[in-house]
């Protein structure tokens, strides 16, 4: 009879990215040489009893063939972004009528995958830019909300809309998630009018500001997501408006496409051709853009006026969770 395998122990994650992760472990010289396959136990944190792993001669996620260590996970059909993970190893031996030798399980150990990388968003962004349409002339951002939120401002906050942590909304990837801070505002337009839409869901009162103030080119215009809500007739893109040099711009500097300011398929700034003309400004019209700007705003640069229409607060996207089933904004990583 064999000698029994010893415990795996000091288990080690690295290299962790949003779909894949190196794991390594320490388990004797002996059991080095003889090992034949590895066994990986992976499942979510959330929820449950952590202690599952009771079978020792059935593998109940991975089995992998004997490879020097860290030996690499990778997949998005079980690993998604920025998701807590647990995590426990069997060494075993296939012996010569076909069973399996094994140790007992190692310890359980937690990790968390990381953000999409820039290859992942640039995936993204080429799936938003064949949805994008194509583009409308405006002239104002835009920011709805309740009379609560503009007395708020004017009261406690200096007439400052000050930047709020982005919530978890959309990909679930998006670096931008709880990392960046800005205020969001709105630019599409009704077809038939070329103004904002009466309708918001966020409130009747409107902040609204040349769109020049903002959109010109002492800043940069990034991009950060693409999703929709369990609809493929509505699919949104955010969009980040950061001054050139800011706190902001850094971040989005290191983790987001940039984008041509003057030719993009989402939001564009077109200088004036001639002396005395206005600059131009267009945005796409078959996605509705969620645009964050990373520094506080003054009201004194805008004006806030009353709008008609209906006020839903049910169909805003805050916290909204992305359709991990829709065919249009999904790449082949986790959701």
């Amino acid at each position: 009879m064999e000698t029994a395998l010893s415990t795996p122990h000091n288990i080690q994650i690295c290299e962790v990215t949003c779909d894949s992760f190196r794991i390594a472990w320490d388990m004797t010289p002996e059991d080095t040489a003889r090992a034949s396959h590895f066994f990986i136990d992976l499942s979510r944190k959330e929820g449950g009893d952590l202690n599952r792993f009771k079978t020792q001669d059935v593998p109940t996620k991975l089995v992998a063939k004997a490879v020097p260590l860290p030996m690499a996970v990778r997949g998005h059909w079980f690993l998604s972004p920025r998701t807590e993970y647990c995590v426990a190893v069997q060494t075993a031996v296939r012996q010569a009528d076909g069973e399996y030798l094994v140790s007992e399980w190692s310890q359980v150990v937690e990790f968390c995958t990381g953000d999409y990388a820039m290859d992942h968003l640039k995936q993204l962004l080429g799936k938003a830019q064949v949805s994008a349409g194509r583009l409308l002339r405006f002239s104002v951002f835009y920011r709805n909300q309740h009379p609560d939120y503009f007395h708020y401002v004017r009261t406690e906050c200096g007439g400052l809309m000050r930047p709020a942590l982005k919530d978890n909304s959309g990909s679930h990837g998006s670096p931008i998630n709880s990392k960046l801070q800005g205020v969001f505002l709105s630019c599409n337009t009704e077809f038939d009018t070329g103004l904002p839409p009466n309708d918001s869901p966020y409130g009747p009162l409107r902040f609204q500001i040349p769109a020049g103030n903002l959109l010109n080119p002492n800043t940069n215009l990034y991009f950060a997501d693409f999703y929709c809500m369990y609809t493929a007739y509505h699919h949104y893109v955010v969009l980040v408006l950061a001054p050139a040099g800011s706190e902001g711009d850094n971040f989005c500097r290191s983790s987001l496409p940039l984008l041509d300011l003057t030719a993009n398929p989402f939001l564009t700034y077109i200088p004036p051709q001639r002396q005395g003309e206005d600059p131009l400004f267009c945005h796409a019209s078959d996605v509705i853009l969620e645009v964050l700007y990373t520094e506080p705003l003054s009201l004194e640069q805008g004006s806030v006026l009353e709008i008609s229409g209906h006020h839903q607060m049910s169909q805003t996207t805050a916290n909204a969770k992305k359709d991990p089933s829709c065919k249009v904004c999904n790449i082949s990583v986790g959701r």
